[in-house]
């Protein structure tokens, strides 16, 4: 069967003007598969253009977005190192409260001693080291130094802590220490391991000092501690012991009025008896000894001052 063909008339105002013009099914198809692949084209073209300009606007975000964590990560820097710079004045003040406590400095390297070892993370197992290496490797440095910060934070209030603690120690092993004069009087007999006693007229040790003074001056404790006794005792009548901790204890002698009970918490500096001159005693004044670890030892050793606090 023959394809039919389309005339197509152009008329003019005269007859001269008739156009006449015979069109094939054919070129009806060319033309419709030409403007089908012309609208494809447009189409792609357009799909193109539209996934370059959202790949665009998405790669300027990102863009904007890096230089944004990068100015993040920059400011975070320059926070670490002040927080380094703290923690290193630190250092120097932990050593200087290890010295006053009489402890050892903390060594050096053991504040520097790095955190990584076996399976410790790299910049490149991190996600961010495929997209970005450099930025991978910035984030990593400052995590790492943050890391040891904290390590040294750590270690520094360990040592702070000890340190406070031995300084309390110390400051109570001070307070039990028999520092004081314990009474207003001159020093009539010293401490000694013979001497000729002024009533058996034989030679024994003296464990003690005396001090001479009138009866009634108040007597004082040399450190702060517990009573552990407060009654008549052979040879030296009235008599107070103090128990201070730390191996210390003092004994009061020949006192003529006791003032405290035993058991019961004493400052230095307290009054806790008169002088007087009970038991073996040829005149007023107070026998005061200190033991340490149990051996009587020269009080003239701790005494700090002359004077009454």
């Amino acid at each position: 069967m023959s394809e039919k063909n389309w005339t197509l008339l152009l008329l003019g105002e005269n007859r001269e003007g008739v156009r006449q013009f015979t069109i094939s099914p054919r070129f009806f198809h060319w033309v419709a598969g030409g403007f089908a692949l012309f609208s494809l084209i447009i189409l792609v073209l357009a799909g193109l253009l539209f996934f370059n300009g959202s790949s665009f606007v998405h790669a300027t975000k990102l863009a904007q977005e890096n230089s944004l964590l990068t100015e993040e990560l920059q400011r975070f820097r320059a926070r670490v190192d002040g927080l380094e710079a703290t923690i290193t004045e630190l250092g120097e003040q932990d050593s200087r409260v290890r010295r006053l406590a009489g402890l050892d400095a903390m060594d050096a390297e053991i504040l520097e001693v790095g955190i990584g070892g076996p399976g410790f993370e790299t910049p490149e197992s991190r996600p961010l080291w495929p997209v970005d290496s450099a930025l991978s490797n910035e984030a990593f440095a400052v995590e790492y130094d943050l890391s040891a910060l904290e390590r040294r934070a750590r270690l520094l209030s360990a040592s702070l802590a000890e340190a406070s603690d031995s300084l309390s120690a110390h400051q109570d092993m001070l307070e039990a220490t028999p520092s004081i004069w314990p009474t207003a009087g001159v020093l009539s007999s010293r401490f000694t391991t013979s001497r000729v006693h002024p009533i058996h007229h034989r030679a024994l040790p003296h464990e003690g000092v005396d001090i001479s003074a009138p009866k009634g001056t108040p007597i004082l404790a040399t450190a702060k501690g517990t009573v552990t006794f407060a009654g008549w005792r052979s040879g030296l009548g009235n008599t107070v012991e103090i128990d201070h901790g730390f191996g210390y204890v003092t004994r009061y002698g020949h006192a003529s009025k006791l003032l405290v009970r035993r058991g019961q918490e004493i400052r230095r500096g307290e009054v806790i008896a008169h002088v007087g001159s009970t038991g073996i005693s040829t005149s007023s004044h107070l026998h005061y000894e200190v033991h340490v670890g149990g051996v009587p030892v020269n009080p003239m050793n701790y005494v700090i001052r002359r004077v009454l606090p």
